[in-house]
């Protein structure tokens, strides 16, 4: 029987990742009830940091050899230079593995230099690997078809390091490129969507939508007011946040939220919460800061937007409670749409707010009388080559979908980003929705 200490260190990593995720299920199926709040909190957000650097572990391993460890044997592998490289690349990947406990320690007002610096090295992070792996089956399956026969040459060897430079050179471009365009304001989507029974005095109705500002390590207060700004020059009827605003508590990120009392839309500005605000495990604290600043948090529940021409004319606007909620089991929370539509029925118009794409296919198959749904979540996959996960694990992944004949889905490629700086096949917006009746 093989022993702990025999096995290769990918696999090390593998157990290790594996234990951090048991001791995460642990935690929150039989410890919640034992611990304080807050350092249940804190358990469960360094379990989850530690979880991603052990899968993390693994990739870097496969990085360094391919980067560093091919290049040993070489005439330049003595020089200067290499030293430099590296020094380089551990450097990189030290960033990468630090970036998820800059949530823990590195959150304020306004982003540190070193979180901005670990997240973009976490999103280079990701190409690199990628690309390490096509072009590594690419490689694999030229030598299948080139035959068994074939000898190993110089000419082998020279693919074999053509295979990191070209990796990393691609690495590079793209990392640039999404941090360029990441770090471009968002642009400004006008969609008008057809909503069946609002009423004709509610025509042309402007609603500005939202989602996934994660303030937190990598966005601050200066990029929330540059948004509280675009939206204000939108003069909206409505505004409405999806979720994931924050990914920290809200004592700590306090004077970042700031910007959002300026929002002043005359039927209100409205609130759902996202997976992240889960995640910081301090959604009642969020309430209240977000009440303090005029906006509504809808917790489950529902308010009727009046037309400003006709006090008989209303639809229903609801909010309901990300499915997340479930998932870690936090107390008082958790998707109810039967309670988020009590009160709203097919007599009038139906607009829900549902921070996840999947929360809106299940609130549809449930009441397929709601006439429009507003979510977020997917980032529109936010960066390659994370697209092609985030399309296929959401039912409806980025812009306008018709679903029936009475009823509308529109999916946020979000406001700004998750943690890494860069946005790559995708582009953060805010979304500007005129509601038409039909």
């Amino acid at each position: 029987m093989i022993s702990f200490k025999q096995l290769p260190i990918e696999a090390k990593a593998a157990v290790a990742a594996g234990v951090v995720f048991f001791s995460m299920m642990i935690s929150r199926s039989y410890l919640a009830e034992k611990l304080d709040f807050r350092t249940r909190r804190w358990l469960l957000r360094l379990q989850m940091a530690l979880f991603a650097n052990t899968l993390m572990l693994m990739g870097s391993l496969h990085v360094w050899r391919s980067t560093v460890i091919t290049f040993t044997r070489s005439s330049a592998a003595s020089s200067f230079c290499f030293m430099l490289w590296k020094i380089a690349v551990f450097m990189f990947l030290a960033l990468a593995h630090s970036s998820f406990f800059t949530l823990l320690f590195l959150v304020a007002e306004e982003p540190y230099f070193f979180s901005l610096a670990a997240y973009t090295c976490l999103g280079a992070y990701i190409i690199l690997i990628f690309f390490l792996f096509t072009l590594g089956s690419v490689e694999q399956a030229y030598k299948f078809l080139a035959g068994r026969g074939t000898k190993a040459g110089t000419g082998n060897k020279n693919r074999t390091a053509l295979k990191p430079v070209l990796a990393v050179l691609l690495t590079v471009v793209l990392t640039v490129v999404g941090v360029l365009n990441a770090s471009q304001p968002p642009t400004v989507n006008s969609v008008e969507i057809p909503v069946h029974k609002l009423p004709s005095t509610m025509s042309n109705l402007k609603v500005v939508l939202l989602s996934d500002i994660h303030l937190g390590p990598t966005v601050g207060k200066t990029k929330l007011a540059m948004i509280v700004r675009m939206v204000k020059a939108l003069k909206p009827d409505i505004t409405v946040i999806v979720g994931d605003l924050s990914d920290a508590e809200a004592k700590i990120i306090r004077p970042a939220v700031e910007p959002l009392g300026e929002l002043d839309s005359p039927l209100g500005t409205y609130f759902v919460t996202g997976n992240h605000e889960y995640y910081t495990s301090d959604v009642s604290n969020w309430f209240e800061l977000l009440k303090s600043f005029n906006i509504q948090p809808l917790h489950n529940e529902n308010v009727k937007i009046v037309s400003p021409k006709s006090t008989s004319d209303w639809f229903c606007l609801a909010g309901v409670d990300d499915i997340e909620a479930d998932v870690l089991r936090y107390s008082g929370h958790g998707m109810d749409l039967k309670k988020a539509l009590r009160g709203c029925s097919s007599e009038h118009a139906i607009v829900l707010l549902a921070h996840q794409p999947i929360a809106a296919k299940w609130a549809l198959q449930e009441r397929p009388d709601i006439n429009l749904i507003l979510s977020g979540h997917t980032h529109g996959g936010q960066i390659f080559p994370l697209n092609a996960g985030a399309y296929l694990l959401n039912p409806f992944f980025v812009g306008l979908y018709q679903v029936g004949q009475n009823t509308f889905v529109y999916v946020s490629p979000g406001t700004m980003y998750y943690g890494i700086p860069m946005r790559l096949g995708s582009r953060a917006e805010i979304t500007e929705i005129i509601l038409r009746s039909p």
